[in-house]
């Protein structure tokens, strides 16, 4: 029997986790869903958004500022490769932009070697307070990293919805050869959708950085679980993504408390689980071809 304290210190873990894991996916999500192509440099992004925080944050003493810049770089970067990489490859079959994006990565873990060296880094935690919930101490730092994800997800959905650039990100989600023909050029869609992709990645390791310790594999460390999120949840949906995410986060805080081996062997059954029973993920739908 698990003590109901801890259960809910392993339930807010989760969630916590779950939160990275849904600001991570949902750039591999994005660039799926509209551009047919695996961005698995999302990875880099999310280790430059966590070396960003922690650089910034040793200079000027504060996290939160340096979480924006990490924001703000990692846009920056996705957008010049974007520009200079996959706008010559979107042509390319899937397989071709997996591979260009995993060599992007890894030539970029190198180049982040080359910087900051290869001891892992430790960033001060923004916010050391907890509060007491039902009996237990909870960290504030972990409920704000749940509060901007939800936020961050219902920007993206009010984004898609609501104004007419997501309405045209959506449309060409569904079909990129319609959007082509009414005059709308996919391609600034295109790279607005990476940048955006690329800002979130960066955003999760930058909020990712308190709760570990920044090293250069960061990104091929969590790549599995990212990887997770995005099939079981659907290739391209949005919501999917938000929760497999959490539900992902879940079943390696809760099963890591059970039983150690959970943590890594329950999401990949849950995963094959729900394959079996809707091949397309929890809400996802049989690919289009663009």
């Amino acid at each position: 029997m698990i003590d109901p304290h801890l259960l809910l210190s392993g339930v807010i873990f989760g969630l916590s986790m779950g939160s990275i894991f849904f600001l991570m996916a949902i750039g591999l999500s994005l660039c799926f869903g509209l551009m047919r192509i695996i961005s698995l440099d999302q990875l880099l992004y999310y280790a430059i958004g966590a070396y960003l925080t922690y650089t910034i944050s040793s200079l000027v003493g504060n996290v939160w500022i340096g979480v924006l810049a990490g924001v703000a770089v990692s846009g920056l970067t996705a957008f010049l490769i974007e520009r200079f990489v996959f706008l010559r490859i979107y042509a390319r079959d899937i397989t071709f932009s997996m591979i260009t994006s995993f060599g992007i990565l890894i030539g970029g873990i190198g180049v982040i070697k080359a910087i900051w060296g290869l001891v892992p880094r430790p960033v001060e935690v923004p916010i050391e307070a907890q509060i007491n919930l039902l009996g237990t101490e909870i960290p504030i730092y972990r409920l704000v990293v749940i509060a901007i994800a939800i936020a961050v997800y219902w920007g993206i959905w009010l984004f898609l919805n609501k104004t007419i650039i997501g309405k045209a990100i959506r449309a060409g989600i569904e079909d990129v050869e319609h959007v082509e023909g009414l005059g709308i050029n996919v391609y600034r869609l295109f790279t607005l959708t990476f940048v955006i992709a690329g800002a979130m990645s960066g955003l999760a390791g930058g909020l990712n950085a308190p709760l570990i310790m920044v090293d250069p594999n960061m990104g091929l460390e969590i790549l599995a679980f990212v990887f997770m999120v995005v099939i079981i949840g659907g290739l391209g949906s949005i919501k999917g993504t938000f929760v497999s995410a959490f539900l992902v986060g879940q079943v390696v805080s809760i099963g890591s408390l059970i039983y150690a081996p959970l943590a890594q062997m329950a999401p990949f059954a849950i995963m094959l689980l729900i394959l079996l029973i809707k091949p397309t993920g929890l809400y996802g739908s049989a690919m289009l071809k663009r």
